[in-house]
């Protein structure tokens, strides 16, 4: 794994590539090299990096971690709620399904399967009926019965779907039927059936923390709510527990989040699971947030649910909304763009962003290509103010063995060498892309601003024009053109400087209504001979 592949290619085959395909390959001659892949870290979710502090500061606390039940039978909703059963199960997901039908052969449906063009006979008529009771009977998995009914008749399995389609309607017209299984929409749901099969196996007291998923049939999702969110819960279990177990778990466990300062108010909702009385808010002084803001609730279940599974142990439950607890840190004011960046956030790419989304297009790949790209960034440069017309030599004798000449050249009188936009530099600001002068005054204070405070890219016009002067001339001589004149005279897109932009940041430059501004004169020729 650790070895490179190396593709052996004649100097012929790659001249014959090189040329054919338009684009150069990345290494010239011989070898063509694939180097080991190099990944990067990727980007954490702030939920997720929210509960796994959570998890971890359980753990610290001596809290055991275990997955509760997330589907739920209607009957443990009454026997935990009481007379408040109605109203949590109208908040709750009903599970459905759909039912596995009686599905007859008779003969009408035997002429429809001949009418497609399948031969039928007893034995795979046998084999279909054989099919269609292990599917009625819940032997045969729905995933599976195109491919079994296209066994039994011994057909391709599009024929058998077509079959399906066609003589069976009765299995594309069935409709769900729901159960008395909900989706779980409290914790607390779950911990009761949980601590029904351990409290009486393991030894006291438990300490057990939970965080998960609940599921709630919300009138609509806003800013403040969504139809699923991550529970953080605990439980102590203990033949006596104290309603003090939950203040001081509370604070440790918030303390963990820099929360400094504490308060306890009482809440109205009062759930019947728990005593009356000791349903309590958590409210959490944060020092940065310089705010109180509601954190969790504590209460100890009430006896009477806990004797309905068998429970003759104190329980004092603690839980929090990871999602809430995730905003209140991050100080995100929509829980819908908390969770959904991808869907609901706002789109924004920061200038670094989009500088590493600008890169020179064309690139000489030999290093005589290369040689000659600094060669003519030097000629430019020691000559640029040259009053017109004028010639200078970039370059005379072997290039990728070859004779050539390589002449910067200026025919037009009465001006110079260069444009003045020439040297201009590329920056990156407020999601712009701009050519800037890097010396002398400016006017323009949108430009004078972007020079002291955006990116460089460090990208000048003639440094790309170079590279890709360089690369043509490569080209030139592998396929064996005599001559190549290169002008550019006004820059007016990215393309002109040689500079190519990455889909997804002139995406949001456009749906962002920012600007791509190069323009400006440039007027350098170029002038390549095979001698």
């Amino acid at each position: 794994m650790n070895k490179k592949k190396i593709i052996k290619l004649s100097k012929k085959d790659f001249e014959k590539a090189w040329v054919e395909s338009g684009k150069l390959l990345k290494k010239p001659h011989h070898d063509y090299q694939y180097p080991r892949l190099r990944f990067k870290s990727g980007k954490s979710h702030l939920l997720y990096d929210t509960l796994w502090e959570i998890r971890q500061a359980y753990l610290k606390l001596g809290f055991s971690e275990i997955v509760n039940p997330l589907f739920i039978e209607e009957e443990h909703i009454y026997k935990q709620f009481g007379p408040e059963a109605p109203a949590v199960l109208d908040r709750c997901f009903y599970l459905a399904g759909l039912p596995r039908p009686d599905i007859g052969l008779g003969m009408d449906k035997i002429e429809k399967i001949e009418n497609l063009g399948v031969k039928v006979s007893e034995d795979s008529l046998k084999a279909l009926q054989n099919v269609f009771r292990a599917y009625k009977k819940g032997d045969l998995s729905g995933d599976d019965l195109v491919y079994e009914v296209s066994q039994a008749l011994e057909v391709r399995n599009d024929m058998g779907l077509k079959v399906l389609e066609h003589v069976f309607p009765e299995i594309h017209q069935l409709k769900p039927l729901a159960s008395k299984n909900t989706l779980r929409s409290h914790m607390t749901s779950g911990w009761f059936i949980s601590l029904q099969n351990m409290h009486d196996r393991s030894k006291l007291p438990l300490k057990l923390f939970s965080i998960d998923r609940c599921f709630r049939r919300e009138q609509k999702e806003d800013s403040s709510h969504l139809m699923t969110y991550h529970s953080a819960s605990c439980v102590i279990v203990n033949d006596e527990v104290s309603l003090d177990m939950g203040k001081a778990v509370s604070e440790a466990l918030l303390e963990h989040f820099g929360f400094s300062k504490f308060k306890y108010l009482p809440d109205e909702k009062k759930s019947k699971y728990y005593i009356p009385g000791t349903q309590t808010e958590v409210y959490g002084y944060h020092p940065h947030l310089k705010e109180w803001v509601e954190i969790a609730t504590f209460g100890l279940y009430s006896p009477i649910a806990l004797a309905g599974y068998g429970i003759k142990e104190e329980v004092m439950n603690l839980g929090l909304g990871v999602e809430r607890l995730a905003m209140i840190l991050h100080q995100e004011n929509d829980i819908r763009e908390m969770v959904y960046p991808h869907i609901y956030g706002k789109w924004h790419l920061s200038d670094r962003d989009i500088s590493t989304m600008l890169l020179i297009n064309y690139y000489p790949v030999t290093e005589e290509g290369k040689n000659l790209m600094h060669r003519i960034l030097e000629v430019w440069e020691e000559n640029a103010g040259a009053e017109s017309p004028c010639t200078f030599k970039i370059f005379s004798g072997q290039f990728l063995g070859k004779n050539i000449q390589v002449m910067a050249i200026e025919e037009e009188e009465n001006t110079k060498l260069l444009g003045p936009a020439a040297w201009n530099q590329v920056y990156i600001y407020q999601g712009n892309i701009v050519g800037v002068p890097t010396e002398g005054p400016v006017d323009n204070p949108f430009i004078k601003e972007t020079r002291k405070k955006g990116i460089n890219t460090k990208i000048n016009y003639m440094e790309s024009l170079a590279a890709k002067a360089a690369y043509q001339i490569e080209e030139m001589v592998l396929a064996g053109t005599n001559e190549l004149k290169i002008r550019t005279t006004i820059a007016r897109s990215i393309s002109d400087i040689n500079l190519k932009l990455d889909g997804v940041a002139l995406n949001y430059i456009t749906s962002a209504n920012k600007e791509i501004d190069i323009r400006g004169p440039i007027f350098s020729t170029i002038l390549a001979r095979i001698e």
